[in-house]
């Protein structure tokens, strides 16, 4: 067995492995050796084939087996003796000379093989990043003010439809009747909103249904039927509108404020008004530690400065993704994966830096977090702790799901590392200013 490297460039490099017959031979001969005595051919007593028969039933196949485990075998040691930062895995070289698959021959395997480069950047006081504080205005506060008025409003009878309105109504087209059918009035196509609009409990008007709902599944929905069964239908519906609802906001009152904050939390407009701010704020840090994020992220790529094997790389990930993705379809999103390959490599040399590791509970209590956030999306606070446990678990279950707060977990360490060891230039900006930064 011979191994040579032939250095390409910094990070490329080819795996010569010359195996001779003597490297294989007592491997294969004890294989074939095994296979005999379990063999049970017809004609022959168990282990009494002869073993020319066995040579020629299964040479082929022991052959590719002793030859193909003593190259892994040899090629994974190369790697680790000479501790190559290994790119994806090795990859039949494009200059492999052809195989003649026989017992007692000499096999020659040509590998391309790439490496990361070594990461050594440092992260101190000398580092400077920008951290945004951004303003609490009294247009945002008015603004967040009539938001929550909004969100926690309801619905009340009108005396006509106006343009944000619904009407209650019953449908009729001689064959086919909706009761008290819900319509809002901006799901109203432009050209017919008019038949909508000032409408009061007991008009009555003709309108098509078909120019008045564009959408099929709305219509459908309405009228209380498959979607397939519109076409059948007479379009031409007498509408009688049996109320009309709009939806008020909670009032700025003592019974408003209970409605969004509890009863009793918020006693005064003051207080009210307090409660704005520290919601406020409390959405401007989360906006503010993102863009910290991203900009941290950005900063460090750049100061990394790596370079990546690239023909390798793209070569490799057609190579893995055979017969799931097209090459155009690697090539197309090649760049986003060069991005994040280059900050997997930049946070993880953050992480070494810092000494910080992801433990099992960090994982854990990421998950649970996120279990929380899903459970808030729909309205549901303050959930017990064995159902976000049991969700947990669930996620975790999953590999993907698995990884994706694996790396959540190492992206929070690494970036409230940078945090502590740069230097933050805090600056004051307005929201508007804020959204417009790039």
């Amino acid at each position: 067995m011979n191994i040579t490297k032939n250095q390409i460039d910094d990070l490329n490099f080819e795996v010569v492995l010359k195996i001779e017959a003597a490297d294989y031979a007592e491997a294969e001969r004890k294989k074939l050796s095994g296979l005999r005595q379990k063999a049970e051919l017809k004609g022959f007593r168990k282990g009494m084939a002869p073993a020319s028969l066995i040579q020629r039933l299964y040479g082929g196949q022991v052959l590719y087996d002793c030859v193909n485990e003593l190259v892994g075998k040899n090629l994974n040691d190369f790697i680790a003796e000479n501790k190559i930062r290994i790119v994806g895995e090795p990859l039949p070289s494009e200059n492999q000379p052809q195989l003649e698959w026989s017992s007692g021959k000499d096999f020659e395997f040509h590998f391309d093989l790439a490496q990361t480069p070594e990461v050594t950047f440092t992260v101190s006081k000398d580092d400077k990043l920008p951290f945004y504080q951004i303003n609490v205005t009294k247009d945002a506060k008015a603004a967040m003010k009539k938001s929550l008025l909004n969100q926690y409003g309801a619905m009340q009878e009108a005396e006509a439809a106006g343009e944000e309105d619904y009407i209650v109504a019953d449908l009729d087209n001689g064959s086919h009747k909706v009761e008290g059918a819900y319509i809002s009035l901006r799901s109203v196509a432009e050209g017919s909103r008019s038949q909508f609009l000032a409408r009061k409990a007991g008009d009555e008007f003709t309108v098509d249904v078909n120019a008045a709902f564009e959408n099929e599944t709305d219509r459908a929905a309405m009228l209380k039927l498959a979607k397939d069964k519109l076409a059948g239908i007479d379009p031409n519906f007498k509408v009688t509108v049996i109320n009309v609802k709009t939806y008020v906001p909670a009032e700025d009152t003592q019974e408003g404020w209970d409605k969004i904050f509890g009863e009793g939390v918020v006693k005064s407009a003051e207080e009210f008004d307090e409660k704005i701010v520290e919601r406020l704020t409390g959405e401007y840090l989360q906006q503010a530690n993102y863009r910290f994020s991203k900009d941290a992220r950005d900063y460090f790529l750049k100061k990394a400065d790596i370079q990546l094997p690239e023909a390798f790389l793209r070569r490799w990930l057609i190579y893995v993704n055979e017969g799931k993705y097209t090459p155009e379809q690697v090539d197309a999103e090649f760049e986003a994966f060069l991005a994040d390959f280059r900050w997997q490599l930049t946070r993880g040399h953050i992480l070494r830096l810092f000494d910080l590791k992801v433990e099992e509970k960090d994982i854990e209590e990421a998950a649970r977090g996120y279990a929380a956030y899903q459970y808030a999306m729909y309205g549901m606070g303050n959930v017990p702790a064995d159902l976000l446990d049991d969700a947990a678990k669930h996620m975790l279950s999953d590999e993907n799901q698995r990884r994706r707060l694996e790396e959540q977990v190492e992206d929070n360490k690494a970036f409230q590392a940078i945090r502590e060891n740069v230097t933050l230039q805090n600056k004051k900006i307005s929201e508007d200013k804020f959204r417009e930064l790039k």
